[in-house]
């Protein structure tokens, strides 16, 4: 293993350590409000971080069963988001990065870019108010359910066949990823956009897992410090995806062989539809009651 991997897997056990003991104190401070996680938050994991593994990716499948169970509270749903799927993104950053060998100059660069964007973003995003979070990633959810049906009609690039990016394509790939981290703060999964972006530039679509889930890996524990400050996520909920998670990676990775992608791809977008329309239904709704207040 090349010393890039292992700087990263380094990093990574470091940073993940410190995002355990942060969500240890951030219970600490609001035991009151941690809670349990039930059955259907661990069935939520499990189902949406199978997907992740498969590169459907886990954000908007997770929001979108968010709104059809009515909870956790839309305000609360990008730092859940953040929380609960970094056990699974840990994990596949670990086992796609072992199995695939793209560029490590390349592979340590987007990462970086993305971390620092996620940084950036989750500091403004655990402050903004709920409608603005409400609007975010309403619109969020209408660009997933895009991408997915793109997917389907073959209306992405097909991608090239390097593993290696050079020059002004290098600069472009840890550029946008970099616009992408700090999108994963509000609910926008960093998977399809990344992986768009790869394939346009000219990378073997195979070489985009491992930049995808190492991405994310360090991602979701940078943001989730904020998370863990200002105490906008959901504990039990977390918790359930996180628990749930790991299996559904584990599953995805080592028993699944076979899977209709294309009719999946087509039910997510339609359940993702509902979900942004009922998120946007609920930003109009706030307004009506704020201006309502101010009449």
């Amino acid at each position: 293993m090349d010393f890039a991997r292992l700087a990263l897997f380094a990093v990574l056990g470091i940073v993940d350590l410190a995002f355990v003991l942060a969500w240890v104190n951030a219970i600490k401070r609001s035991r009151a409000a941690a809670g349990r996680p039930d059955a259907g938050d661990l069935f939520t994991g499990l189902l949406t971080d199978f997907m992740d593994a498969l590169g459907i990716g886990s954000f908007a499948p997770t929001t979108a069963i968010f709104k059809l169970r009515g909870k956790p509270s839309d305000e609360l749903i990008p730092g859940t988001l953040n929380v609960g799927h970094n056990a699974a993104a840990f994990t596949e950053t670990v086992l796609f990065v072992t199995a695939i060998a793209v560029d490590p100059k390349l592979l340590t660069a987007m990462i970086a870019s993305a971390v620092v964007g996620a940084g950036v973003g989750a500091g403004v995003v655990s402050h903004l108010p709920r409608r603005a979070i409400q609007l975010w990633m309403g619109s969020a959810l209408l660009i997933a359910a895009t991408f997915f049906a793109m997917s389907n009609l073959s209306l992405f690039p097909a991608g090239g066949v390097a593993m290696a990016l050079h020059g002004w394509r290098f600069g472009i790939a840890v550029g946008t990823n970099f616009i992408y981290g700090a999108l994963m703060s509000v609910g926008i999964g960093l998977y399809a956009p990344c992986m768009i972006t790869l394939a346009l530039l000219g990378l073997n679509p195979i070489g985009a897992f491992p930049i995808m889930m190492g991405a994310c890996g360090l991602v979701q524990p940078v943001a989730s410090f904020r998370f863990f400050q200002t105490g906008r996520f959901a504990h039990g909920t977390s918790l359930g995806l996180s628990l749930g998670g790991i299996f559904g990676v584990l599953i995805a990775v080592f028993l699944v062989r076979r899977l209709p992608l294309h009719a999946l791809r087509w039910l997510v977008a339609i359940v993702v539809t509902y979900a942004a329309i009922a998120m946007l239904r609920s930003a109009r709704a706030s307004r009506a009651v704020t201006v309502a207040a101010v009449d």
